[in-house]
Order: C-alpha cells, then structure tokens, then sequence
C-alpha cells in the first residue's frame, strides 16, 4: 500500500472513531431524546438551592431549573452538589448543566462554559455588630469562616494576600460555614448576603451584620465547553425569560429585591 492510501484509510478510521464522541457532545439531543435533563442545584446554599418544611427542594436556582425543564418539554432530575463538586460533576457528565449560584469567573471560563447570566452575587464580608471592618485591612489578625471552592473563597484569598495573621478556615457547603459563625467558632465570614438570615435564624443572639461588599458576580448556567448548540439554546431561554420577566419574579422573591436595571434590559 502506498502513502495515499494509508493515509485515507487513517483518516477513514480516524472519522469512525470520533463519530461517536462527536454525538456524545451534543448535549442539547442527548436531553431532547432522554426526555430529562439532569441539572446540579446546591441544595445547601438558601435562598438559591434549600429543603422546605417538608423536605422538599426549593429556592432561586431550584426554580430557574423548573423553568428550564418546561421550556425545553422535558422531565428534570435535580442532582444536589456543594461549592466544590459543581465543576467534576459537570466536567464527567454526572449532569447536563449547573445551576448552583455559579457565578461567571476567569478561572472557570478556562474549565466550563457559562450561559448568559440570569442572576447576580454579590460576596459580602460581615461581623459583628460592633467590630470596625471597612476593608479587607481591617481582618488583620482575625479568623475568617468561608466556603470552599466558592467565588467568595477566591475573593477572600485575593483580599488577604498580605494581610498579616489573617486566617482562612474553609468548610465544605454554605450549611456547615453558617453554623460555624451561628455557633461562635468564628466572628467574621465571606458569602452571599442570603447567608445572614440563616445565621439569625440558627442563633437569634448572634449579631452578625454586613460589613462592606468585596466584589458583586453575575451568574449563569455552566455547560461543558465545545457544546454550540446547548449553549445556543440556553442564551436565547435567558435572554426570553429576563424580557418576560419570570427571572426577575423569581429573584424578588428570595432575595427581596429586583434584578439590576441593565440586567432586565
């Protein structure tokens, strides 16, 4: 056999082997033919993932998956996830795509894609009451509690690069950060202003207050990358659903407020 016909028999060969993987990628018919697609929420991080009163799941991204699910006509499978899972559960297929509070980061663009955002995060640094905090200067010396893997542990570890005898303890979800602060193992935390009322429903006798914003996140839903028309179709079900409203209503009520202007534009 000579050069030519070796080489299109390897490029022949070479073809079969990435026709399967080549449909393996196309997110969106795999969800269309499966009748479900398969959504990571972080059950652990009220208001945007929680359990109710009666255990069952609820909150800002448990609803955005709802809406998710009946716009595209298919069943929905909500697997719960943590601050640190959300990437490998994604990245080894054990779900479609993350809704989880996933705010938009270089470091995660360089692993996922995102949608366009539907949401926004702003990391909050906060206290006691009676402390002087007005910047990340002002931790100095202190034990600060924070959820690892999250944007606010990023935040956090930027923020205190060179401030001196500054600690960082990182649990692993919003849940078990909250009772450390509620409980009195640390007096200073980084999350979401969502973590607050938790802590005063915990222990009403704690008074923690929001000290100063470190930095605000818009968030969006997280796909694999290399996936055109998955992400094709979500930017469009985003940018429909903040025209008509339905992410604005569900934003005003668990967090009390109103998406930003130029946002619901």
């Amino acid at each position: 056999m000579n050069a030519l016909p070796r080489f299109l028999a390897a490029f022949a060969a070479s073809l079969l082997l990435a026709a399967p993987f080549a449909a393996r990628s196309n997110t969106l018919e795999a969800i269309k033919q499966r009748n479900k697609i398969i959504v990571a929420v972080d059950i652990s991080a009220p208001p945007y993932g929680m359990l109710d009163g009666q255990a069952r799941q609820t909150g800002s991204d448990v609803e955005a998956a709802q809406l998710l699910a009946k716009d595209l006509g298919v069943a929905l499978e909500i697997v719960p996830v943590n601050g640190p899972n959300r990437v490998p559960f994604l990245l080894s297929r054990k779900v479609d795509v993350v809704l989880a509070s996933f705010s938009i980061t270089e470091e995660r663009k360089k692993v996922v894609a995102y949608s366009a955002p539907y949401g926004v995060v702003p990391v909050l640094v906060a206290g006691p009451g009676s402390a002087s905090v007005a910047s990340f200067s002002d931790l100095a010396g202190k034990t600060i509690a924070v959820t690892r893997g999250t944007t606010s542990d990023q935040e956090l570890t930027r923020g205190l690069k060179d401030i001196p005898g500054a600690q960082i303890v990182r649990y692993e979800d919003d849940a078990t950060t909250n009772t450390a602060v509620a409980t009195g193992q640390q007096d200073f935390l980084v999350g979401a202003p969502s973590v607050l009322p938790a802590i005063k429903k915990a222990n009403p006798a704690r008074d923690i207050v929001p000290k100063f914003i470190a930095k605000s996140y818009p968030y969006a839903v997280g796909l694999r990358k290399n996936e055109p028309e998955l992400k094709e179709w979500l930017d469009g079900w985003v940018e429909a659903n903040l025209k008509n409203g339905k992410f604005n209503e569900i934003y005003q009520r668990y967090f009390g407020m109103p998406l930003p202007a130029d946002m619901q534009r």
